[in-house]
């Protein structure tokens, strides 16, 4: 497994995501004569979900990008915490995790 590979994938569908989720976060139309009140409460709705996963999206960019850093500085693979070396299950899973089993809580 090489993390680096793995983390720039994921940013790389994150980026994806993002612009394929670009005309969902849009403001909604208001306009009572060319749609009903379900159909502008349904299209709110829809923009609020869309909105809550660009607000996902960024946060897991963040991780990713953190431990993109972690590697170049030699760091990946240890618990930012305690310091301890984080189990290769944990990091195949999501290479992105910044802390071992016990610091996580």
């Amino acid at each position: 497994m090489d993390p680096h590979a793995t983390l720039q994938s994921r940013l790389d569908a994150l980026d994806a995501e993002d612009a394929a989720a670009h005309d969902a976060t849009r403001p909604v139309t208001l306009d009572q004569q060319s749609t009903g009140r379900l159909t502008r409460m349904d299209a709110l709705q829809n923009q609020a979900m869309a909105q809550a996963q660009v607000r996902r999206r960024a946060a897991e960019r963040q991780r990713i990008l953190a431990a993109l850093k972690r590697i170049e500085e030699g760091e990946w693979g240890y618990c930012t915490d305690c310091g301890e070396e984080v189990a290769p299950a944990r990091l195949q899973a999501d290479p992105a995790i910044p802390r071992c089993r016990d610091c996580m809580g």
